[in-house]
This record gives structure tokens, C-alpha cells and sequence, in this order.
């Protein structure tokens, strides 16, 4: 996977910043944004060119280059990372395995280390949660010296976006929020609700007893189907379908947190 995640204080910030590309790359575009560094950077980066080779050619052939900021993580290798000598202070950068972390008019470099720390120490987390826990981080150490305002994430993967018809995974943004990084957050609590893939092994299976509470709660809710296995996964199917919860269907089996949400749906409409 790639992505970007960003927070400002500027409008929309998740409209200029991010780029990337499934199997190719990421990069950020900041300060005095140049947004055609996101279309060319890719393009380097589809070529097979090096992190720092992409940050190197965009910079050079930019006259306004040291009023910006670049970084870039290619498919493999090292991520770079660039701050012209006209950013507004604080403003500064680390790049290592498959990351590059920047940021200007911060309160100090103590932003860009926590969001290092943050990044390198969750490796075990799901992608989008890592890059939004490494914002955070950053938030928490001062962040923007100037206030919040937006934050963006955006993740890519090769077919493994809604319906396996896209490369985009997660593209989440809170354009305009006193507080946004956490709001951000709490928006990725849904999203993971609604698409993440659920875990076949941890599926419930449609059986005895819970089979028969889920068929009569369906019904409840106006979703039957003919009394088979078949017919509870349709309507099952249905019910999904309305509530966005389809991208966590398992043939024969029921999500729990499918599950958890059928229920709340149920005793919504059933009086007590």
C-alpha cells in the first residue's frame, strides 16, 4: 500500500496535498503547494526513478522551489524528503524505509520527530490507521503553530477498493474543523466499519439459533428470503445492501460486527 496523511491550517489541505498511485508511489506536495509536482511525480515514479531522484528533478526544474516542500516514497527503497531554504519556520523533514515525513510553520521539530516515532512503532497497525496515528502524534507534539483547520488521508492499493473495481482504498477528509486530526480519526473508525474486508475465520456461521435470530430479525426489517441457506444469505444481502455494510458479506457466515449493527437496527424497531 501507499498514502498520504496530512493536517493544516488551510482549507480543504486533503484537495492539494496528497498523491499517489497504486504499485508505484506517494508523495506530498506542501508549502506554496506546487500541484503539479503530484501528476509528474508519478509519472517519475511509474519510470522505476528513485525517491530521491524524483525529488531531485521536480525541485530543479522549479523556480519557486525554495519556498516548497516535497516528499516522496516510491514502491521500494527510501523515501525523500525536501524543505527549501524559504519555508516558513519551523519547517523540516525525515525520510527513511518507505516514509518521508514533512512539515512547515510547525511549533518545532519536536512535531516531526513524534510523527517519526509514531510511524516506525506502529508497524502492526491496519496502513491508513499508521499514517493517521503518525498525524496524531504530530497534532499532540504542537502540530501547526498557526491552529487546525483540515486533514486528509488517502490510501491506494492495487484492486483492493470498493468492490475490488478501484485502487483507492481510503480517501477521507475533514475540510474545515476546530479539531480536525481527531475528527479524522473518527471518520476512519467508520470507514473501516463499512469496508474493511472482514475476517472469514472470524465469521459467525449462519446456524441453529443464530440463524433463526437473524432470519426472524431480517424480517422484522423488511429483507426474507426462502427458508435455505441460500435465501438467509440473500437476505442478508439485501438488508446489507441498504445499511453499506455489503463490502463485509461472507457467503454462510455473518460478520460480528455485521452482527452487532443488525442487532441495533432490530431493537430500533422493535419497542421494548
Amino acid at each position: 500500500m501507499h498514502g498520504v496523511a496530512v493536517a493544516s491550517k488551510f482549507l480543504a489541505v486533503g484537495s492539494a496535498v496528497p498523491a499517489a498511485e497504486a504499485n508505484v508511489g506517494a508523495l506530498a506536495t506542501q508549502s506554496y503547494a506546487n500541484l503539479a509536482y503530484g501528476p509528474q511525480g508519478l509519472a517519475l515514479l511509474r519510470t522505476g526513478t528513485a525517491a530521491a531522484d524524483v525529488v531531485a528533478g521536480l525541485t530543479a526544474a522549479d523556480p519557486g522551489r525554495e519556498t516548497r516542500q516535497l516528499g516522496v516514497v516510491a514502491a521500494t527503497g527510501d523515501g525523500a524528503t525536501y524543505t527549501g531554504s524559504g519555508c516558513h519556520a519551523f519547517a523540516g523533514g525525515v525520510a527513511g524505509d518507505g516514509y518521508a515525513i514533512q512539515g512547515n510553520i510547525l511549533t518545532g521539530r519536536a512535531v516531526v520527530e513524534a510523527m517519526e516515532r509514531a510511524w516506525r512503532n506502529g508497524a502492526e497497525l491496519p496502513f491508513a490507521r499508521r499514517l493517521v496515528g503518525a498525524l496524531a502524534a504530530g497534532d499532540s507534539a504542537g502540530g501547526d503553530s498557526r491552529g487546525r483547520q483540515s486533514a486528509a488521508v488517502f490510501v491506494v492499493a492495487k484492486g483492493q477498493g470498493y468492490g475490488g473495481t478501484s485502487d483507492i482504498v481510503c480517501d477521507l477528509r475533514i475540510d474545515d474543523h476546530p479539531d480536525p486530526v481527531p475528527e479524522l480519526g473518527r471518520l476512519l473508525d467508520l470507514h473501516s466499519l463499512y469496508f474493511d474486508k472482514p475476517d472469514s475465520a472470524a465469521a459467525l456461521p449462519l446456524q441453529g439459533d443464530l440463524a433463526t435470530e437473524v432470519r426472524a430479525g431480517l424480517a422484522v426489517l423488511g429483507h426474507t428470503g426462502d427458508d435455505t441457506p441460500g435465501g438467509l444469505d440473500a437476505a442478508l444481502g439485501s438488508w446489507a445492501g441498504v445499511a453499506n455494510l455489503e463490502e463485509r458479506m461472507v457467503p454462510g457466515k455473518i460478520d460480528p460486527l455485521v452482527l452487532g449493527q443488525l442487532r441495533t437496527e432490530i431493537a430500533a424497531v422493535i419497542p421494548s
